[in-house]
């Protein structure tokens, strides 16, 4: 049973379901949108969750930037009754290693 507030990692399957691939996704393209940048998604890295009113997703996300691979940090709020999601937080963490 999920913790309220509680950060906890997300394992198995559940860390590279289609619904975290597809919030990283949003993530990568909030980002480009409002920075005017051309980021390519590749993969989800790692990811944890915090239950609040909805949840919250904390996405490694690994992207391309003009060829070359980096690592950012997202966070992803879902309220999946109201069909709402926001990303709060997006941010470059270091370059991924070859």
């Amino acid at each position: 049973m999920a913790k309220v507030g509680g950060i906890k990692e997300c394992g198995g399957s559940s860390a590279n379901s289609l619904e975290i691939v597809d919030l990283a996704k949003f993530a990568v393209d909030h980002y480009n949108s409002k920075e005017n940048a051309l980021l390519e998604f590749q993969r989800v890295v790692n990811t944890k969750e915090q239950v609040v009113a909805g949840t919250i997703y904390y996405i490694t996300i690994e992207a391309t930037d003009a060829g070359v691979k980096k690592i950012y940090e997202a966070k992803v709020w879902v309220k999946p009754w109201m069909n709402f999601k926001e990303v709060q937080e997006f941010k470059y963490v270091g370059d991924a290693s070859a």
